[in-house]
């Protein structure tokens, strides 16, 4: 059995794709969700590496926002799906692509330890304005603090230039540009569009569901052949 590796962004938990966990589960697949926040992508790479080194076949790994950057460098993937997320290439970082848009660093607060926090009321809307508020308020309230210096990491490695890819383009988004989006999506072999904000894993996660079960029922193409951008209202 292929297995699924979720894997977060800054501030957020693994709890944050319990929705969507819990909606392949149900379908028979193995979900792994590892714990990031070791302090700089280098540990928090090295943390999902050892999540896919005890699988027994090369597993589907999905990485949300500064968790593109996470999976961008991993070893042993059958297929990467980018979501909303950065695509770094040699030399680059999340923050050197673009990084957070005006809204999201708008919202952000430093605390006396040197790390971040989202402002609760700014997050909602920028990670989950499309939301249902009942769910953006859950959301918002697993929000944890984050350390600094993350989001400046390179990636040892391009996993995008060695295993297939996916990225997925959120229309609504208000933390990550979603013409930044589209310059990092055409270094993927598909690309998808979705009318969403930035975090469909919460308020439209039968999206990620169908996603993912779709591309685990597909056949590898390598070298990244029939290209297409599909589009989801």
């Amino acid at each position: 059995m292929v297995s699924v590796i979720l894997v977060h962004g800054l501030y957020h938990r693994p709890e944050h794709f319990i929705r969507v966990a819990e909606g392949l589960r149900a379908a028979g697949v193995d979900v792994v969700t590892p714990e990031l926040h070791r302090g700089s992508l280098a540990a928090d790479t090295a943390a999902v590496q050892t999540a896919v080194d005890v699988l027994a076949e090369p597993p589907l790994v999905l990485g949300h926002s500064y968790g593109g950057s996470v999976i961008t460098g991993l070893r042993g993937v059958g297929r990467l799906v980018y979501l909303a997320a950065f695509v770094p290439d040699v030399h680059e970082s999340a923050a050197n692509l673009g990084g957070a848009s005006v809204e999201l660093k708008t919202a952000i607060e430093p605390r006396t330890d040197g790390s971040t926090r989202l402002d609760p009321s700014r997050a909602a809307h920028v990670l989950y304005g499309d939301c249902p508020e009942r769910l953006a308020a859950w959301a918002v309230g697993l929000l944890r603090p984050q350390a600094a210096g993350c989001g400046r990491g390179v990636p040892e490695r391009q996993g995008w230039k060695h295993a297939p890819s996916v990225y997925v383009v959120c229309t609504e988004d208000r933390a990550v540009d979603p013409g930044l989006q589209q310059v990092m999506a055409a270094r993927c072999g598909s690309v998808r569009e979705w009318a969403t904000g930035h975090s469909p894993f919460v308020g439209r996660a039968e999206l990620v569901i169908d996603l993912v079960l779709e591309l685990l029922g597909a056949s590898d193409t390598p070298g990244g052949a029939n290209r297409g951008i599909t589009a989801t209202r």
